[in-house]
Order: structure tokens, then sequence, then C-alpha cells
């Protein structure tokens, strides 16, 4: 099992001792994400910001930007996505998104790509733990994004 795997079942794991409770009423789900980037048998420190609004309790839209400072053999990656969601129950959220890569370094290389992305939520008081993992499809390659987003609504 790879690290990154072994990250999310870790957080899983420990998480699923936090107390439930319903989100209410909330539009609006800003999040701070750390985790990890794995692309080409190189794994590094992700960070980054979300935002959902949810148009209604099973569909949202919303958008992520990601920085991995030593990605790509250390010249830095960022990572901007736009996203449509699906919440088939209270906790999990489906997404699809398609965005940009920006690769740093002398040469400036920008790549669009698509994910595909999965979360579940532990609803804390005020606020959601929400451990994730996505997959970028980048020029018919595979980047896998792992780690957890706390969540503020209202």
């Amino acid at each position: 099992m790879n690290s990154i795997a072994k990250l999310t079942a870790m957080t899983l794991l420990s998480l699923s001792a936090f107390g439930i409770q319903a989100a209410g009423d909330a539009k609006h789900y800003p999040a701070i994400f750390i985790g990890a980037t794995n692309f080409e048998s190189e794994t590094d420190t992700t960070i980054g910001f979300g935002y959902e609004y949810k148009l209604s309790s099973q569909f949202g839209v919303g958008g992520v930007w990601e920085r991995t400072r030593e990605g790509h053999h250390g010249d830095g990656v960022n990572v901007w996505v736009g996203s449509f969601f699906y919440h088939p129950s209270d906790h999990w959220r489906l997404g699809l998104g398609f965005g940009e890569e920006r690769i740093g370094g002398k040469k400036t290389k920008h790549k669009e790509l698509m994910r595909l992305s999965a979360s579940y939520e532990f609803f804390g008081s005020g606020y959601i733990l929400a451990p994730e993992m996505a997959v970028d499809f980048i020029d018919g390659e595979k980047a896998t994004v792992a780690g957890v987003s706390i969540i503020y609504p209202f």
C-alpha cells in the first residue's frame, strides 16, 4: 500500500470517533486542504483552498487551487479546477472538474486537466473534516491527490 493510501486510511479511522452533526442549511463551504500529490512516482506535499456553493442538498459547484511547491522535480506546480459536485448522501461528495496545471521553473508550462474526486465528510460543531482523494488526468497521464480538508460552512 503506498503512502497516500496509508495516510487516507489512517485519517478515516482516526476521524471515525468524531460525533456526526448536520451542517444545516449552509450554502457556502470554504475549505483549507493539506495532503500530497503523487505523479510519476514522485510524492510531494500539497496545500490548497477550496470552495463549494451548494445549489441543493445533492448538487453544488465550486473551485479549488492547490500548490505543490516541490512538484515536477522542484519546479513547483499550481492547479486550478472548477468542479460540479454530487452528494449521494449527507456524507459523500463526488466531483467532476476541469482546469489547468501550471508548472513553474525556467520554462513555464500550462496543461489542461480533468479531475475526478471523492470525499467523506465528518461533521463537527461548526466545521467539517473531509478526507479526500482525486485523480487528475493530464495529457494521458494521471496524478493522484489525497489529503484532508477542513471546511467551515455558513
